[in-house]
């Protein structure tokens, strides 16, 4: 499979590896970015690539809850550059279409285009600042949690969280939930988790990371010609560092998060 030097380009953004050696990946792995990835990891000089850093596109991702009813949206559409996610017109519309998210409860996104929303539909509304704005934009996907909800928006909204709780309105009600609240979502904002705790992890991926770890301790001098059983812990220790580092493990129990960005 061929690949381009915007490949290359995009590789490196992705895994912070030098251009050489990500273009060397990419001969290995003829363009499969997956197992380019794999690659660089086995030979230790990436680390592991989570979902949302796969996700190339510019835009805007909005995350709300509703002051009255309770329910959260978080929603993420995508435009041409990131000059037009600085536009208050598409901030504005942004906006507007995480609210019927809220009001409607659309079960994707084609049914979330058929909503009304104004004089005519989500779609219409779409089209309109297509033609106004000049880019294609898409409404890519988004999330709606009822119950209580806190959001939060990072760095005018290239990143956005929403997190749902499970808990009682009585505790919600409390100033330091809120604040709880905030703090969670802005970790993971800040960790960008892939799972919420390591049972959530699943065993495929455990094993596979095992396997890119033992070829990182055979590739490595100090470490390959150490027993078996001492490579096994040496593996166990850096999985509970896997761990840690993908998983949000709060102690706060049946918590449910969902996180995106637009890059």
């Amino acid at each position: 499979m061929a690949f381009t030097a915007a490949d290359v380009k995009k590789l490196r953004e992705m895994t912070s590896v030098g251009m050489m050696d990500c273009k060397k990946a990419l001969t290995e792995a003829d363009g499969d970015f997956d197992k380019a990835i794999e690659l660089l990891r086995e030979k230790g000089l990436a680390k592991a690539a989570k979902k949302a850093d796969r996700i190339a596109a510019e835009g805007l991702v909005k995350a709300t809850v509703c002051d009255e009813c309770g329910v959260g949206a978080i929603i993420e559409v995508n435009s041409e550059t990131d000059f037009v996610a600085k536009n208050a017109d598409f901030q504005q519309f942004v906006s507007d279409v995480a609210n019927v998210v809220i009001k409607d409860a659309p079960a994707d996104v084609e049914a979330l285009k058929a909503c009304k929303m104004g004089e005519g539909t989500v779609q219409d509304a779409l089209q309109e600042k297509v033609l106004t704005i000049g880019e294609n934009l898409q409404i890519r996907r988004f999330e709606r949690y009822e119950g209580v909800c806190a959001a939060y928006i990072h760095a005018g909204g290239t990143h956005a969280v929403l997190v749902g709780f499970d808990t009682s309105d009585e505790i919600a009600a409390k100033p330091e939930f809120e604040t709880y609240g905030k703090d969670i979502a802005m970790q993971i904002a800040a960790a960008n988790p892939g799972y919420l705790c390591e049972a959530d992890v699943p065993a495929e991926v455990i094993e596979k990371e095992k396997e890119i770890l033992l070829v990182q301790i055979a590739n490595d001098p100090k470490n390959a010609n150490k027993p078996d059983a001492i490579k096994e812990k040496m593996v166990l220790g850096r999985i509970g560092k896997f761990y840690k580092e993908n998983c949000l493990a709060v102690s706060y129990t049946h918590l449910r998060a969902h996180e995106t960005s637009a890059h």
